[in-house]
């Protein structure tokens, strides 16, 4: 039986305003997500990536609210939350956590590792034993009851994150945004964490939206993967399949672009020439036609709608059977 989606954005569009003068008049807008679609079920994993700069954190932040979506729709187990009033979201906002990239900035050093995990128990779940939860959700990410009374200056990158992910588990949330939760840590670290968060999935039947820019990290987290280019999702497909036989240009490219760990062995790597337009002022067409060997006159003039390749693979591209022909 096909688990059931538990998020689901359609169309959503974040676009920030340009002003200028002593009046502030708009005099134009940064598209930075651009009518953007996906599907997150149940206990599953959709990695969302891209280059900086292509809209996943305003992705994700827009999903939580953190960010104010200027248009689209964003569905949580069926209830559109985009429209709710701040008391109805209120009640769901426990459902839907996040956990920021950089695991220093994102912890108050002022507070507590127990006082940073029990502020939002406190403020959702007060009725219930917060010291025991703490201790609970601590423990579950590995580190000790111990350390409580430590500030966050005290650990190490890969245990803050641990201390950002328990913060995030304490709301016993059913998704979960991870914001390239392990970009800044050390590569060895970087495995115990991905680790740690596929085992907290399996006990606790999380789902994740994994936004990265590294593929090689992605590919071991995920189930789907959704391929983001300037506001646009590009191609999105079950995670092997995308690797086994990527479709868009994009995607080969990024592909061909992870390294190999045998320095023996070679690789054909699609080098990108071109320039990458600018939000402000983005093609009417293909955004990706500026840096695309394929590109032809109705790349330049027609945006291409998502299509489905094969069962759940999808690719938003003119010219992606004559490419993989």
């Amino acid at each position: 039986m096909e688990s059931k989606a538990i998020l689901e954005v359609r169309d959503l569009e974040v676009y920030f305003p340009i002003k200028k003068g002593l009046l502030k008049k708009k005099v134009g807008e940064v598209k930075a997500v651009d009518g953007l679609s996906f599907t997150l079920k149940r206990g599953e994993t959709l990695g969302l990536v891209g280059e900086s700069g292509c809209g996943k954190t305003t992705t994700g932040k827009a999903i939580v609210k953190l960010i104010e979506a200027t248009g689209g729709e964003i569905y949580y187990d069926g209830r559109e939350i985009l429209n709710m009033s701040p008391r109805e979201f209120k009640a769901i906002r426990p459902k839907l956590q996040m956990i920021f990239q950089d695991p220093f900035s994102s912890l108050n050093p002022r507070m507590t590792v127990g006082d940073i995990i029990a502020e939002p128990i406190k403020f959702h779940r007060p009725q219930e034993n917060i010291q025991e939860l703490v201790e609970h959700y601590l423990e579950l990410t590995g580190l000790k009851k111990e350390q409580l009374s430590r500030y966050p200056h005290e650990f190490s990158g890969g245990q803050r994150q641990r201390i950002g992910i328990a913060r995030a588990l304490a709301l016993n949330p059913e998704v979960i945004i991870a914001d390239e939760p392990v970009s800044a840590l050390d590569v060895s670290i970087q495995a115990k964490i991905i680790n740690l968060m596929k085992r907290l999935q399996e006990e606790l039947g999380i789902a994740y939206l994994f936004i990265a820019h590294d593929l090689s990290i992605v590919k071991h987290i995920s189930d789907y993967i959704a391929v983001m280019y300037l506001g646009n999702i590009v191609e999105l497909s079950p995670a092997k399949e995308l690797y086994q036989n990527p479709a868009h240009p994009y995607t080969k490219a990024l592909i061909s672009s992870i390294p190999i760990p045998d320095p023996r062995k070679k690789k054909d790597e699609i080098i990108l020439k071109g320039e990458i337009p600018s939000p402000l002022d983005a093609p009417s067409g293909c955004k990706f036609a500026t840096r695309c060997p394929y590109a032809t006159t109705k790349c330049n003039n027609q945006r291409p709608k998502m299509e489905v390749i094969s069962n759940n693979h999808q690719v938003a591209c003119h010219h992606w059977k004559k490419i993989n022909s």
